[in-house]
């Protein structure tokens, strides 16, 4: 291609390119949680796997304190920080452990007006 070629072709993808736009690395502010059903509160935690195993301290090593089902009911007493694990108390045995936070999780709840 000859230099008058080339000049033609940079004159007209030139325009294109310097009108559009130009991305921008500013952040954009995160969405602000709004619990839009101040009547209704927030449902309560639950087993949302076959089971679960529930263990003694807060990783995945320590020995398994029970083995926990769908079926049982329990009492969330906490939560671990960044909700890894949730300690729990087994409302009929009475023991105490901590789970899997990617188990043990509340569902939210869709609120339409």
């Amino acid at each position: 291609m000859s230099a008058r070629g080339i000049a033609a072709l940079a004159a007209a993808v030139a325009p294109p390119l310097l009108s559009a736009r130009r991305a921008t690395a500013a952040p954009t502010a995160a969405p602000q949680t709004v619990w839009s059903c101040p009547a209704r509160p927030p449902l309560p935690y639950t087993l949302h796997a076959n089971s679960a195993t529930v263990r003694s301290k807060v990783i995945s090593k320590p020995t398994a304190v029970w083995v926990f089902y769908e079926s049982q009911k329990f009492m969330l007493r906490k939560t671990a920080k960044g909700g890894g694990w949730v300690h729990i108390t087994d409302n009929n045995m009475g023991k105490t452990g901590w789970a899997s936070g990617r188990c043990v999780y509340r569902d939210v709840r869709m609120c339409l007006d």
